[in-house]
């Protein structure tokens, strides 16, 4: 519920204010120094000085009081997870990157949000609209906390889940070092002439058209049972675990009915392997579909010859070679449309 009184003038922040905030925000006083955190872990000043870096958050101010309780306990932690698995340097490393590039982003994403929704609803400027949200996200850091957990827990088991499923059996098989581990349908959708469309525009209102586009096209790859990498610009990278997942993916991007303001894209897509890091997905699949995104038309789904055969034994797509087309740093090709089957009649 959300209450129809309007908020009264925006205190300026001060010293107090700031350091009332950091108090509420941290859950405890900044206590120690990062001698204290050494004496406390038992950890060197080097290992706690990466992993405040590894968190995007870098040690500034060795010699004062920086620390909190919780900074402690966490160091503690992360360095009893390490041991008990064995842990090596680059395994800890990428780890702590996860949580802090994560939280980075989300911690911006979830401000900005608040942001935007003070300005409209409230009626405020930009400066106003922050001052607002920074009097009031104290309050709101633990409910957020506890919903980051419970998404997280879901898609932890979700990702158990898939891998738990595609690799039963696996233990002890035929192994080949120079393959990619992963079999996925991995494509692009992408915005027709976006610099053009997004010329002139504002920053609310390219903020809108982003939002509008991204979060279409997560909820159509989400709904066909596929997931999203990340957003690339003006593309959004997407990946299925089976080619008909796939298929329905690019299909549902090209050709959704738009509610609200109709937004052109272009895709393409492919089976192959791929190798998943740092929350993304690398390897030639990858490149092919980004090159297959940029010579489709919109409205179209272009995909390559080898996931066209896969494709082929179903009745439900229509398939239709195209002109040979050479594909930026991959040479020549003849790429394939896919499109739906209709029945006559």
């Amino acid at each position: 519920m959300t209450s129809d009184t309007r908020p009264g003038p925006v205190p300026e922040p001060t010293g107090d204010t700031a350091a009332r905030i950091d108090l509420e925000i941290l859950g405890g006083p900044r206590r120690y120094t990062l001698d204290d955190l050494v004496e406390g872990t038992g950890l060197t000043h080097d290992l706690i000085e990466d992993y405040w870096r590894w968190l995007g958050l870098p040690v500034q101010h060795a010699t004062e009081r920086w620390f909190t309780d919780s900074d402690l306990e966490s160091l503690r932690e992360i360095a009893q997870l390490a041991a008990a698995e064995h842990l090596d340097e680059q395994a800890l490393r990428t780890l702590v990157r996860s949580m802090g590039h994560t939280t980075e982003r989300l911690a911006l994403w979830q401000t900005e949000a608040f942001v935007e929704h003070a300005a409209r609803y409230h009626g405020l400027d930009d400066v106003s609209a922050r001052l607002t949200v920074l009097d009031n996200l104290p309050h709101l850091a633990d409910i957020l906390a506890r919903q980051l957990e419970h998404a997280w827990r879901r898609q932890l088991a979700a990702v158990t889940g898939r891998y738990a499923t595609e690799f039963a059996g696996a233990r002890g098989g035929e192994r080949n070092e120079h393959k990619l581990p992963l079999r996925r349908a991995v494509g692009f959708v992408d915005i027709v002439s976006f610099t053009k469309r997004t010329a002139g525009l504002g920053s609310e209102e390219l903020s809108d058209f982003v939002q509008l586009f991204e979060t279409r096209a997560r909820d159509i790859v989400t709904e066909a049972g596929g997931r999203v990498v990340k957003t690339v610009g003006d593309a959004v990278l997407f990946v299925g675990d089976t080619v008909e997942i796939g298929a329905e993916m690019a299909l549902r991007l090209a050709t959704a009915s738009p509610e609200g303001p109709e937004i052109p894209v272009r895709v393409g897509f492919v089976w192959g392997r791929v190798l998943a890091r740092f929350g993304d997905v690398f390897g030639p699949s990858v490149n092919l579909a980004s090159r297959l995104t940029e010579a489709s038309e919109p409205g179209e789904v272009l995909i390559d010859p080898a996931t066209a055969a896969l494709l082929a034994t179903s009745s439900r797509y229509a398939l239709t070679e195209q002109p040979e087309a050479e594909l930026q740093g991959l040479g020549a090709m003849r790429p394939v449309r896919l499109q739906r089957a209709y029945a006559a009649g």
